[in-house]
């Protein structure tokens, strides 16, 4: 084989990796995840929590109508939404027709959210705006602070911890004033479920670790991002101490718009 010929065929390799591991942006894996726990004085009725994560707005192939397509074939009691949403004001608008999406599945309980480390690159003011426009377009946001649904006569708290990855995590303050039922938590990086130690909870959504986004042969990249990682948890659901907790994939991508050994994720979990 000339010289010639092998570069060709190298570059071809590569060109194709790159085109089909793009294309796997596109391919997003709908999960379905059942959590049964026995708990007094709560109602037997599942209650569809829809988890959306990690929208990345700057490498996203996902469109608006795509994902209405993909998340209104069943009724869902609540949308969470973990984090990392954009990380450039200008990106703001786009988010706008993904919000009305969501509004548009009308869950009977409302959409949550919680911000994640690449929304607080935004500087004070453009930080404002997003928040605001959540606010605007129906989305409930949580900063160390919770709220809680009276659902069939039970009483669920959603606890909205901040990011732990930029230091912005206040569990006391998430925590004060929060009444006796079912918890669950929303939070950016899943390793703060490593530090709740002395408060209870009954499940905990998360993201930001993309499933590894390049995951192959191993997320080396990853090996930075906390004690989880190390853990070998870094995708889907696990426990802690007996405590479950859920890592999404995420929906969109960061750096750039290419997925090796792992998907865009949509979640339905029912509680």
């Amino acid at each position: 084989m000339s010289l010639t010929i092998f570069i060709f065929a190298v570059v071809a390799f590569i060109a194709f990796t790159i085109y089909k591991a793009n294309q796997n942006t596109k391919d997003v894996t709908i999960n379905t995840v059942s959590i049964s726990q026995l708990k007094p004085n709560l109602s037997q009725e599942n209650f569809t929590v829809l988890h959306l994560s990690d929208l990345h707005l700057e490498n996203i192939s996902i469109a608006p109508h795509e994902l209405y397509e993909m998340i209104s074939k069943q009724p869902v009691d609540m949308i969470a939404l973990t984090g990392d949403f954009l990380d450039r004001k200008r990106s703001i608008p786009k988010l706008i027709p993904y919000l009305k999406i969501l509004k548009k599945v009308n869950p009977s309980y409302g959409i949550y959210a919680v911000f994640g480390n690449h929304d607080y690159v935004l500087r004070e003011k453009h930080f404002k705006h997003l928040k605001n426009t959540m606010k605007e377009n129906g989305i409930v946001t949580l900063q160390n602070e919770h709220i809680t649904l009276d659902i069939n006569g039970n009483k669920v708290n959603i606890i909205g911890i901040d990011d732990h990855s930029t230091q912005r995590s206040n569990i006391v303050k998430s925590y004060k004033g929060l009444p006796a039922g079912y918890n669950l938590i929303l939070t950016h990086d899943p390793n703060i479920v490593l530090d709740l130690h002395n408060v209870p909870f009954d499940y905990l959504l998360s993201g930001h670790f993309h499933g590894g986004q390049i995951h192959w042969p191993r997320p080396y990249h990853l090996f930075k991002m906390g004690k989880l990682v190390q853990m070998k948890m870094i995708k889907g659901l696990h426990y802690y101490k007996g405590k479950p907790f859920y890592i999404s994939e995420g929906l969109g991508q960061t750096g750039v718009n290419i997925r090796i050994g792992s998907r865009p994720e949509i979640t339905f979990h029912e509680i």
